[in-house]
C-alpha cells in the first residue's frame, strides 16, 4: 500500500486545526487504498496549537509532529517537513483551509499517471485585497522575465510531490529560501490543476506587507542576478550620458562663450548620480548579505520535540 504524507506547517492555528483534521480524516477514510501520514510542523506557536496537535497524536497514529525550538518561518518549516516525511508522495497544504483537502485525490490520480509535481493554480483568491492580488501578479511577472527557470503565476505551496522531488529538495540547504522557485528549479514532470481558493475559515493571516516585501526580495535575489546586471547597465548609460553632456558644455563654452551651467543643474546631477550609486550599492549589499548568511553554515532549524506514530523524541 502506497503512503501519502500530508505536510502542514502551522503557526498559531488553534482556531482551525480541529476542522482541518476532520477534513483530512475524511480524506483518508474515503481513500482506503492508500495509507496516510499527517505531519504537522509547529513553527514556534504561542497559542494552543501544539497542545491540540499532541491531543490528536494521542488518538491517531497517523498524526506526527515536529516542534521547533522557536519560530523559524514557513519556508524553513517546509524544509523540516521534507526531512521527516515518510510517504511515497507528499502533499503540502496550509493549515488555514484556504486550499481544499478535497483536491488531493485528483492530485493522487495524476501522480499515479506518472507526474512528479502536481501543483494547484488559483482561479480566484477570495478574501484578499486587490492590492495584494495586483502586487502578487507584478512580482511574478518581474520574476518570470528576470530568471531562466519557469515560475508559475498564482501558484502557492499547495501541491503533491513525488518522493524523488522530496529527495531533491532535501539537498537544497540554503538559509535564504524561496521554495516556490525551488519547485521549478528541480524540474521533473509537472501537472497543473486549477481551483478557486477559499477565504480563511478562522484565525488571521500571518503575512503582512512588510513580510511579503521581504519574501519578494528573497525570491528575486535567490533565482536571478538581474538586479546586479541592471545596476551595471544603468551605471554605463548614466556615465555615457554624463560624458556627452560634459563635451557639449565644453564645446559651447569654447565656441560661443556660454558660461558653464549653474548651481541648480549641478546639484540635480550630483543628487541623481548619488541616488543611483546608493541604489546600486543597496542591490550589491543584498547579495553580499545573503553570501554572509550562507557562509555561517548554521542549521536551518532546531527541534525541541519530534513525534512519529507512537514514538516521541525530545532533544536535550
Amino acid at each position: 500500500m502506497k503512503k501519502i504524507s500530508i505536510l502542514i506547517p502551522t503557526y498559531n492555528e488553534q482556531d482551525i486545526l480541529k476542522a482541518l483534521y476532520h477534513r483530512l480524516d475524511k480524506l483518508a477514510n474515503d481513500n482506503k487504498s492508500y495509507s496516510f501520514e499527517f505531519l504537522f510542523i509547529n513553527d514556534g506557536s504561542r497559542d494552543k496549537t501544539l497542545d491540540i496537535i499532541k491531543d490528536l497524536a494521542q488518538t491517531d497514529d497517523r498524526v506526527s509532529y515536529v516542534n521547533f525550538s522557536r519560530n523559524f518561518g514557513k519556508e524553513v518549516a517546509m524544509v523540516a517537513g521534507f526531512d521527516h516525511v515518510t510517504g511515497d508522495a507528499t502533499v503540502i497544504i496550509d493549515a488555514d483551509l484556504q486550499d481544499p483537502p478535497e483536491l488531493i485525490p485528483q492530485m493522487i490520480k495524476y501522480w499515479e499517471e506518472g507526474y512528479d509535481d502536481i501543483y494547484a493554480k488559483r482561479n480566484s483568491r477570495k478574501g484578499e485585497t486587490w492590492f495584494k492580488k495586483a502586487s502578487s501578479q507584478w512580482f511574478y511577472k518581474i520574476l518570470q522575465k528576470t530568471t531562466n527557470i519557469p515560475i508559475q503565476i498564482d501558484t502557492g505551496d499547495f501541491r503533491l510531490l513525488d518522493r524523488r522531488c522530496i529527495e531533491a529538495l532535501k539537498q537544497i540547504r540554503e538559509s535564504q529560501r524561496y521554495t516556490k522557485g525551488m519547485f521549478s528549479w528541480i524540474g521533473y514532470k509537472k501537472k497543473e490543476i486549477t481551483y478557486d481558493r477559499d477565504p480563511r475559515t478562522a484565525g488571521v493571516s500571518k503575512w503582512n506587507y512588510v513580510k511579503l516585501f521581504n519574501f519578494a526580495i528573497d525570491g528575486i535575489t535567490s533565482f536571478t542576478t538581474a538586479p546586479l546586471r541592471i545596476s551595471s547597465i544603468l551605471g554605463f548609460i548614466i556615465s555615457f550620458v554624463a560624458f556627452v553632456f560634459i563635451i557639449v558644455i565644453v564645446v559651447k563654452t569654447i565656441l560661443y562663450g556660454d558660461p558653464a551651467l549653474g548651481y541648480p543643474s549641478m546639484m540635480a546631477a550630483i543628487l541623481f548620480l548619488g541616488g543611483v550609486q546608493l541604489l546600486s550599492l543597496g542591490v550589491i549589499g543584498e547579495y553580499i548579505g545573503r553570501i554572509y548568511n550562507e557562509t555561517k553554515n548554521r542549521p536551518l532549524y532546531l527541534i525541541e520535540e519530534y513525534h512519529h506514530g507512537k514514538a516521541t523524541k525530545k532533544t536535550r
